[in-house]
């Protein structure tokens, strides 16, 4: 079967086309065709082995979002059949409760080998049933932003009718956490730097758009948005430079859901604010297999359609379409089709 992989040493120009014999599932495992991925900003991080002894050791498969057909399962499983399409959770350890240490080896996409080939075989709790509906590619972008967005507004914002909710940017993440606060009855208020994107978002739902290169202070912006008391969550992307923003637009007993470091990972704080004014800054490290069940079963409840980019990449041109991502021209999810 053919893969991507880094065999010779990181970093993207060594991504290549090679050839793996194809597996076979055992005792409580499936065989997965893949059809379909999508790219976050990890993986764009790890295939230049960015996370240090966490990214694992070469030959490596990356990229950890995807989606395919059951084509084989090995005795006990009954999750899932053939026939089915699925998503391969991020997390294979993490199925419920806390994250733990121990849960580490099993993230795809590195330490342990991603979606970038034709055939997977993982253990059947490690998969979920795709939304009633969706194609390949759909179901691709779940695993890693979607979750990741839910974790922030659902599971951990608690965002309930009337919240206002600001999300950063136009990625995967941003999106999906404008589409589930919206699900859930908050107003949002959303930021980028370009006059298209911003009237895209409106399209998309946002009851208010801030150009942040035009508006260096839209933190206060935002909290006047708001009512003047502030916001309930920020969906916070960017990091060093939109931190202090962030702090300035959540109201008094708020969160930051902290989940990206678009623009850096080092950041000046003000801890005066997050003290005095009982701000929750809250780390946002995706989610487990039960969280992307119940993400999954609102999804065919309420229904929602994740916004993929109009360029979409053959299996063979993975390198091309790692490099577009953080080029940031996207709209939404960059997709490879098999």
């Amino acid at each position: 079967m053919r893969v991507m992989e880094l065999r010779d040493d990181w970093g993207l120009e060594h991504l290549r086309l090679a050839e793996r014999p194809q597996p076979e599932p055992g005792p409580g495992q499936v065989l997965i065709a893949m059809k379909a991925a999508s790219l976050n900003f990890r993986d764009t991080v790890m295939v230049q082995r960015g996370y240090g002894r966490r990214s694992g050791e070469l030959p490596l498969v990356p990229v950890s979002d995807g989606a395919g057909e059951v084509v084989a399962v090995g005795d006990g499983v009954t999750r899932v059949k053939a026939g089915d399409v699925v998503c391969p959770a991020f997390w294979q350890l993490w199925i419920t409760g806390p994250l733990k240490e121990d849960y580490w080896p099993g993230m795809l996409g590195g330490p342990h080998d991603g979606v970038l080939q034709e055939f997977m075989v993982l253990d059947a709790s490690g998969v979920v049933k795709a939304p009633k509906g969706y194609d390949f590619r759909q179901a691709a972008t779940l695993p890693c932003a979607a979750i990741t967005a839910w974790s922030a507004v659902v599971t951990q914002g608690q965002v309930k009718s009337g919240d206002v909710v600001v999300i950063q940017g136009t990625g995967g993440v941003s999106l999906f956490a404008l589409q589930f606060a919206k699900m859930h009855g908050a107003r949002v208020i959303a930021t980028s730097s370009s006059a298209a994107k911003l009237a895209r978002l409106e399209a998309l739902g946002a009851d208010h758009v801030i150009n942040y290169a035009e508006d260096e202070n839209w933190g206060r912006t935002a909290r006047a948005l708001a009512g003047g008391g502030g916001v309930d969550l920020v969906v916070e992307v960017g990091g060093a430079r939109s931190l202090e923003q962030s702090l300035r637009a959540v109201r008094v007993d708020g969160m930051i859901g902290m989940i990206g470091v678009l623009s850096g990972g080092l950041a000046e704080l003000n801890l005066g604010l997050v003290v005095t004014r009982n701000i929750r800054l809250q780390g946002i490290t995706i989610g487990n297999r039960d969280m992307l069940e119940e993400m999954i079963r609102a999804i065919n409840q309420n229904g929602l359609d994740p916004v993929i980019d109009e360029r979409v990449y053959a299996f063979d041109a993975a390198a091309e379409a790692l490099g577009a991502l953080p080029e940031g021209r996207h709209f939404g999810k960059i997709c490879i089709e098999y």
